[in-house]
């Protein structure tokens, strides 16, 4: 072969290396990539085709099906509840994706009738290519009736079964239709959502984390009995201000009283009245890292297994070690220290449920297109927070809380309640009020929490005693009422 031909022939082997190389790249290497690449239209054509499995309550309200378009062959989405499922179910959308268990369940919610080769070999092998369904934890009525308690309210309410760590209900406000997602211009509804000042889309029950404020005094409280500390009658200095080490700045109650007498208070009584002073005394006390035992026993710094990923809550140890002001600011639940509503609510839980933490599940099981269970979720801990004799004496001081204390509003005539309330800073002029609290307290059944966002922080109106635990109260009595 001469010079020339040869030449002309490693040009034509080397251009098919190279085009080779692109289309194994292309097809192969990134094949993943660009079907998911949200410019790439071809994935949501074919979703729009498909089947997706029903989700349905725990006592039986549908809250997402697909019907089949009479006009096409395509299926139609559907959430019949609208917006108060919105947050825990989600959405799935040809056009703006998916959210909540549609995203986080969406291989097993959709239709595997592909025709790929995997399932053609499941047809021959006699598998059922129907969509799987999920039965859900929520209890439809406790659901709704937390989204018309927080009215138009920024915030979100978390109720557990305290026993299982199932979630009986989980609202976020404002909320939002996500049928309006579904259809042709569902993308410039979503723009209109984005752009809302009020952050509609935003799960505030289990996705932003928030100052827990003086619900975080209950963690403060089981470390001070566990280490032996302090207990309920275990008496403090009565100052009507506290005086941060090394600062000119100082910690006050609640209007700027005393506690008590202005002498001496006892834990217990700087408990049911939310006192400042006293917790910070206390959380220097005890230290940062003694705290932290029982912040990371009840999942501080820590990752919780959930449906989704959520945000770990947070309890800052290593600002904290050596810096007392820090410390104590942390101790009731203000500068650093971090929750979700979700978490404060597993606290609350773990002291119904004698010191145990259970991790929180909103998926009860997996159901084929027959009906037939395929997967059912088993009760998993996170293990042991306080001693159960420190979780008794804590219910009872939480039950004086709201017999006579700060969360009175919260209470249900004829059943046991208990609970903490809280009113963080927020941002500017608004503060963040907080009700966390179980029922009934002799065999409890039901744990919650209860978050306002951006309330007003003056007068009376702005605590959570004022706003949170009316709302606690009120679920709470709905809950009972369809127990009985």
């Amino acid at each position: 072969m001469n010079g020339p031909i040869r030449r002309i022939a490693i040009g034509i082997f080397a251009a098919m290396g190279a085009l080779l190389l692109a289309v194994t790249w292309f097809q192969v290497v990134r094949a993943d990539d660009l079907k998911t690449d949200p410019l790439n239209p071809r994935p949501a054509l074919t979703e729009r085709g498909k089947e997706r499995g029903l989700i349905v309550t725990i006592d039986g309200t549908v809250v997402a099906r697909s019907v089949e378009d009479p006009g096409s062959r395509d299926y139609i989405r559907e959430y019949p509840e609208g917006e108060a499922f919105a947050h825990a179910v989600g959405y799935s959308s040809f056009l703006v994706g998916s959210s909540a268990l549609e995203a986080a369940y969406s291989s097993q919610l959709r239709s595997r009738r592909d025709l790929t080769i995997s399932d053609i070999v499941a047809v021959i092998l006699g598998r059922d290519l129907r969509p799987e369904n999920l039965e859900i934890t929520i209890h439809a009525g406790l659901q709704l009736a937390a989204l018309e308690a927080l009215g138009d309210n920024k915030g979100a309410v978390i109720a557990l079964d305290p026993r299982t760590g199932a979630v009986m209900a989980a609202v976020s406000t404002p909320s939002f239709d996500p049928n309006l997602l579904l259809g042709d211009d569902s993308a410039q509804q979503w723009e209109t959502l984005l752009i809302d000042q009020s952050r509609p889309l935003i799960d505030r029950g289990t996705l932003e984390i928030y100052a827990p404020g003086s619900s975080f005094k209950t963690v403060v409280t089981a470390t001070a009995i566990d280490t032996g500390t302090a207990g309920p009658g275990t008496t403090f200095d009565d100052p009507s201000e506290f005086d941060l080490p090394g600062s000119t700045a100082t910690i006050s109650n609640f209007g700027g009283q005393t506690c008590g007498g202005g002498v001496s208070v006892s834990l217990l009584e700087a408990f049911v009245r939310s006192c400042n002073t006293v917790f910070a005394d206390l959380s220097i006390q005890l230290g940062a890292v003694d705290i932290a035992i029982t912040a990371e026993a009840l999942g501080f710094n820590t990752e919780i297994a959930y449906e989704w990923a959520i945000p770990q809550a947070v309890w800052p140890t290593d600002d904290l070690v050596g810096d007392d002001a820090a410390l104590a600011q942390s101790g009731i639940g203000e500068r650093d220290v971090r929750a979700t509503p979700l978490h404060m609510a597993m606290v609350a839980a773990a002291i119904a449920n004698n010191g145990v933490v259970t991790n929180p599940y909103m998926v009860q099981r997996i159901f084929d297109a027959g009906g037939q269970t395929v997967e059912t979720t088993e009760v998993t801990e996170l293990g042991r927070a306080m001693a159960p004799e420190t979780a008794s004496v804590l219910a009872q001081m939480m039950e004086r809380v709201v017999t006579e204390g700060t969360g009175r509003r919260a209470a249900v005539p004829g059943v046991r309640v208990a609970g903490k309330t809280g009113t963080a800073t927020g941002h500017g002029d608004f503060s963040n009020p907080w009700f966390i609290g179980f029922a009934p307290v002799e065999s409890p059944t039901i744990a919650l929490a209860v978050f306002i966002e951006g309330s007003p922080s003056s007068g009376e109106s702005a605590t959570g005693g004022s706003l949170a635990a009316p709302i606690a109260s009120e679920l709470i009595e709905i809950w009972i009422a369809s127990q009985s």
